[in-house]
């Protein structure tokens, strides 16, 4: 199987292209590429694919094999491996995901895509649709609890779900072993993605995160979009901000008036390859 290694900020997935490529068992395959001892080493695997409502498909599959509705760091590189490996030359294009199309506009560097905005869609915080398994119209700094500590937690969908908790030093937090913790809480029946957010000021913010399936990576696009979102809806910030991740800088948006997320990054090639599966 070709495929071609690339990250967006430092969240790596293996990308194969599913034009070329038949994978009859992704799932495997994602479990088999993302070893990062016995297999090539990524967060997941990420399909891109032909579709009949937009330019192209993207699917998804964690590290562990289980399949997730959208990345945004992953859904920035199939934006620049489709212009610039040759399957499209339009500069905006569509890409069919597990949370619905996105738009992506592809800037470009030296006739080659640099960066890429892209149009998260808009934010959920009713519990039932995270979900989250609480009433009420919102899960805005709500207390919960893990191993006795209290943790005001506040939970959304941006195309798949996320616990955002803020905090004074993400950098002192043992993330391997909180991670976990709320991943699998009762309160998540589909598991959660969390990040852990220190407020550096109105237009910044440092995040931390642990991916449901994949575990700490360096970087989350929807994580850094759910973080701006609940930020602004805590009143913490203004609605457009840079997120510092551990593997680089994401710029987020909140369009308050047509209520749309924005995100705004890098997309880069590693390596291409072939793996004998």
């Amino acid at each position: 199987m070709k495929f071609t290694k690339m990250h967006g900020a430092g969240n790596d997935y293996i990308y194969v292209n599913c034009f070329e490529e038949q994978i009859t068992d992704p799932p495997e395959v994602a479990r088999i590429v993302s070893d990062r001892h016995f297999g090539i080493g990524g967060d997941g695997l990420i399909c891109i694919l032909p579709s009949s409502v937009a330019d192209f498909k993207m699917e998804i599959y964690n590290a562990d094999g289980s399949r997730a509705e959208m990345c945004g760091n992953g859904i920035r590189c199939v934006g620049k491996y489709v212009y610039d490996r040759g399957l499209t030359d339009k500069t905006v294009i569509n890409v069919e995901t597990g949370a619905g199309i996105k738009t992506l506009w592809l800037n470009l560097e030296n006739g080659f895509v640099k960066t890429v905005r892209v149009c998260m869609g808009r934010p959920e915080f009713r519990p039932a649709l995270i979900p989250v398994d609480d009433e009420g119209e919102d899960f805005i700094l709500r207390p919960v609890f893990v191993d006795g500590t209290e943790y005001l937690v506040t939970a959304l969908s941006v195309g798949n779900p996320h616990a955002v908790i803020f905090v004074n030093d993400v950098d002192s937090l043992e993330l391997a072993s909180l991670g976990p913790k709320f991943e699998n809480h009762r309160l998540f029946p589909e598991r959660i993605n969390t990040e852990f957010v220190q407020i550096i000021d109105r237009k910044t913010l440092k995040m931390r995160v642990w991916e449901r399936g994949s575990g700490q990576t360096l970087a989350c696009g929807t994580g850094a979009t759910a973080s701006l979102a609940a930020a602004v809806a805590c009143g913490f910030t203004d609605p457009a901000a840079k997120l510092i991740l551990a593997g680089g800088e994401l710029y987020i948006e909140w369009d308050r008036e047509e209520n749309l997320l924005y995100m705004t990054g890098p997309a880069e090639f590693v390596f291409d390859g072939q793996i004998n599966l």
